[in-house]
């Protein structure tokens, strides 16, 4: 697969000259094989680039700016796509290209892979450990807590007022008490 860069060459722009260095930079950086195609200095190069851009995709008066991205006749991307996917560590994806091994994108699909089939490194706790945890939980009034949380969402703020006007009372009643104790 031949990653297909359109740029042009003799752009009067300086933004889009620092975009299709950036672009073209990245993937030399990553020894991402692709071919340059000049738009300036081809019509035909100009009229596949226009042509090949999905009509979504093309800005509102209808004619995509350089550099734009393809994979064979796989549209890709414009630059502010290729920047999304750059910063997502997500380019080979973006390309339409498998990420070689070691590679951050490999290791991210990697781990993405493993969550999906369950086999990530998660811990699994036995019955006794989760019945033991209940009894306790029944044993501190949580359990019935709980179930009030449940079933009314407003009952749970009545029980957090509650218990936090019961906090705020127990100090109260310790200063009267040294108070009465001197």
């Amino acid at each position: 697969m031949v990653i297909k860069v359109f740029l042009a060459s003799s752009s009067g722009s300086t933004a889009i000259k620092k975009k299709q260095q950036d672009v073209v930079g990245f993937l030399e950086a990553l020894k991402i094989d692709y071919t340059q195609f000049d738009i300036a200095s081809n019509e035909d190069n100009r009229m596949w680039m226009r042509e090949n851009v999905p009509g979504e995709k093309k800005p509102t008066n209808g004619i995509p700016l350089p550099p734009q991205i393809f994979n064979e006749g796989m549209y890709c991307g414009d630059y502010d796509t290729f920047f999304e996917a750059k910063e997502d560590n997500s380019v080979y994806e973006f390309l339409g290209l498998t990420p070689p091994p070691g590679s951050k994108e490999a290791q991210q699909a990697e781990n993405a892979q493993k969550l999906h089939n369950g086999s990530g490194t998660e811990e699994h706790l036995d019955d006794d450990t989760t019945k033991k945890e209940l009894v306790e939980a029944e044993q501190n009034g949580d359990a019935h807590t709980a179930e009030l949380e449940e079933d009314d969402p407003g009952k749970k703020a009545e029980t957090d007022a509650q218990e936090e006007n019961a906090e705020e009372e127990e100090p109260a009643e310790e200063d009267e008490e040294s108070v009465t104790d001197h």
